[in-house]
């Protein structure tokens, strides 16, 4: 397993999905750290069908990083059956490099807004 190391931006690569166009077999399984957020804070990370049905994730300005993964590295039958995007409140492997960590001390309390939209 490899574990993450370093940012690098989209633009350009095959990573690049902030206009919308077909996953296609793309595989991933990445953290998405820059992404864009409305005026209200709120990012959105949209899938839809060809049918124009849609599913979004909405995450508040607590998740940094959203992770994509598309499962191709799971074994049959498992492999590629859904798309997960993960909210996250610091970046992967953060517990190593102690990046965006949140320390709560005893008694102490975090709240964060995230949630999901079927269209």
């Amino acid at each position: 397993m490899t574990l993450p190391c370093g940012e690098e931006g989209v633009e350009g690569t095959p990573f690049d999905f902030r206009a919308a166009r077909r996953l296609g077999e793309q595989q991933m399984d990445s953290a998405f750290t820059d992404v864009s957020r409305g005026e209200a804070g709120y990012a959105t990370a949209r899938l839809a069908a060809p049918d124009g049905r849609t599913v979004e994730l909405w995450v508040d300005e607590s998740y940094p990083v959203l992770e994509v993964f598309t499962g191709d590295t799971l074994k049959p039958p498992r492999r590629r059956r859904g798309l997960a995007v993960e909210p996250m409140t610091c970046p992967p492997n953060a517990f190593q490099s102690g990046q965006g960590l949140i320390r709560l001390e005893p008694g102490a309390s975090v709240t964060t807004r995230w949630g999901v939209r079927l269209r």
